[in-house]
């Protein structure tokens, strides 16, 4: 069975794109390719259809991800086929349980920097846009800091499910 992830910022240019990139890497190491599908959207639709931020881009391959990346805008339908959706910050969290269907959907929300212990109280991950490269560089720590505990997690809940 495939473990289904989607993760969501406000435009899908920056933070969730390269959420996404990085996830995607760390499940491929991992050796998981086969059994996790991850992919990326924003709570609006703004870029839908644009490629990432040229920063996010640049920074992304600068570390040695991949950068390629189409924007779109999240679905309430998307729910019932998706067993967790990653928000990047409050704001995101907070429409994103709004646009759930059901309280289970609701459920399967979480903010990205709940998965890294260090990161205390401060789940945010900052938006990158307005600023400069690096705001990008420091979206990327916070993002790989969080893509060990998250991926520990789907591995445990995917147990769950074959148990």
């Amino acid at each position: 069975m495939t473990y289904r992830i989607c993760f969501v910022c406000t435009g899908n240019i920056c933070r969730s794109p390269m959420a996404e990139s990085v996830f995607r890497a760390r499940i491929s190491e991992a050796g998981l390719d086969d059994l996790i599908e991850v992919d990326s959207a924003g709570t609006g639709g703004w870029h839908e259809g644009d490629g990432a931020d040229p920063r996010t881009v640049s920074v992304l391959e600068e570390y040695g991800y991949d950068g390629t990346h189409t924007a779109r805008q999240f679905q309430s339908s998307w729910f019932s086929r998706l067993d967790l959706v990653i928000a990047l910050d409050a704001g995101h969290l907070k429409a994103l349980r709004l646009l759930a269907p059901t309280p289970e959907d609701a459920s399967k929300v979480r903010l990205l920097r709940s998965y890294d212990p260090a990161a205390g109280d401060d789940l945010d991950v900052p938006d990158p846009y307005y600023g400069g490269l690096d705001g990008f560089e420091e979206c990327l720590e916070m993002v790989e800091a969080a893509s060990e505990g998250l991926l520990a997690e789907v591995r445990e809940r995917m147990e769950g499910q074959v148990a």
